[in-house]
């Protein structure tokens, strides 16, 4: 049973009698519990660690929290949470807020600060619609409230206390680490629907190495794998699939951030790359496909899910995004250009299968390709999804890691 402190945050000046029923509730489970007050209004607080002291963290102190502008209050507040969690973090069993759009913008962040594991819940009156501005690439419990987080009644009484009693839950049942000394170093993979063969023969070819966490290339996957990265839960990288990257210069709807690739600058651990289904940029349904794009080849995944082919000129500008940020990696490095094939549908009689496309993005890595001792470039006479592939990206990775 974990000792750690569950923590209710909030605005306590507006919403004391709902964030103090989840106390209620979380001490009612035995789970110590704290208060922390978000309010910026200055208001006399009772909670455990005060709205002053959690200003008190921001780097331009008090004055940037406490500006008597709300916009500008909640922002302050907001990083000022955040860098109080990061330097509390040690100490913290769970987090749970309840809010409207205001207090979700002010509690999420610090939320996603937080190491994936440590229990995060948020009420929010916006938990029903699209919640990957507050989640992003962590693993924050969204409970949409039903009612307004505005006074207690029979509704609210029974989303507040059951979410309250899910972080008790989580906090008093937390699973143990392994602390053996006989886990295996993590591997992080980046898979898509059209990559899976060799993601799947890689995972397996190195399964006495390494635990694979396998991360499903929709734009928040690369995150998340990065943010495992960046926490120190994984020890090196198969990065196979860089799709995301495809969507975030076209503007489709599964993209990366230009953060990609950071972690793995940040942390220098051993990385494997490749560019797998860089012959395709996401979209949804037939009819939301956007106007300029009317003339281009389009394949259906499925009624929700459209594929656009990528030109060779499209190519040519991620090759030269995708080498910018290889090139500032100093860790043992090696990228890998499978020359068959870059997906399931860039194959011979497949409907993406188009070679100048493949031809421009491949000199375009290769024009700019800075190699180095640590860092190399490798073509493969096989298409990504072929079993030798896999056999030679795992043996790469032992060669460097």
């Amino acid at each position: 049973m974990s000792n750690l402190t569950a923590f209710v945050a909030g605005t306590f000046d507006t919403k004391a009698a709902e964030l103090n029923f989840m106390v209620e509730r979380i001490a009612a489970a035995g789970v110590t519990v704290s208060t922390i007050d978000l309010s910026t209004s200055k208001a006399e607080s009772t909670a455990d660690v005060t709205a002053s002291e959690v200003a008190a963290c921001h780097p331009d102190g008090e004055s940037a929290v406490f500006t008597g502008d709300r916009g500008s209050s909640v922002a302050g507040m907001a990083k000022a949470f955040e860098l109080w969690a990061i330097k509390h973090q040690n100490t913290i069993g769970g987090v749970i807020s309840a809010g409207g759009t205001g207090g979700t913008a002010l509690a999420t962040p610090a939320l996603r600060s937080l190491p994936i594991g440590t229990p995060k819940v948020m009420v929010s009156t916006v938990a029903s619609g699209d919640v990957s501005p507050y989640v992003g690439p962590c693993d924050i419990t969204m409970v949409y409230s039903v009612t307004d987080v505005q006074g207690l009644n029979q509704i609210s009484r029974e989303v507040l206390g059951n979410a309250a009693s899910a972080l008790a839950g989580m906090v008093k049942f937390r699973p143990e680490a392994v602390v053996d000394g006989h886990a295996k170093p993590g591997l992080g993979l980046m898979m898509f629907g059209v990559t899976t063969k060799a993601v799947q023969a890689i995972a397996s070819n190195l399964s006495e190495e390494y635990e694979s966490f396998v991360f499903h290339a929709t734009g928040v996957g690369g995150r998340s794998m990065e943010k495992l990265v960046d926490g120190g839960f994984l020890s090196a990288v198969v990065d196979l699939t860089t799709t995301e990257v495809c969507d975030m210069m076209f503007g489709g709807i599964l993209a990366a951030d230009e953060d990609r690739f950071g972690a793995i600058i940040r942390q220098k651990i051993p990385y494997v790359g490749s560019v797998g289904a860089l012959d395709m940029v996401n979209f949804g349904a037939p009819d939301t496909l956007p106007e300029r794009y009317k003339d281009r080849l389009f394949y259906e995944h499925n009624p929700t899910t459209t594929l656009m082919r990528t030109t060779p000129e499209e190519n040519k500008q991620m090759g030269e995004w995708i080498v910018s940020r290889l090139n500032q990696m100093q860790g043992p490095v090696r990228f890998l250009l499978p020359e068959g094939g870059v997906s399931a549908l860039d194959a011979p009689d497949m409907p993406f299968w188009y070679p100048e496309a493949r031809s421009a993005l491949y000199s375009a890595i290769e024009n700019g390709f800075e190699t180095a001792q640590n860092r190399q470039l490798i073509r493969l006479p096989h298409h990504i999804n072929d079993p030798e592939f896999a056999v030679s990206v795992a043996d790469t990775l032992r060669q460097i890691a």
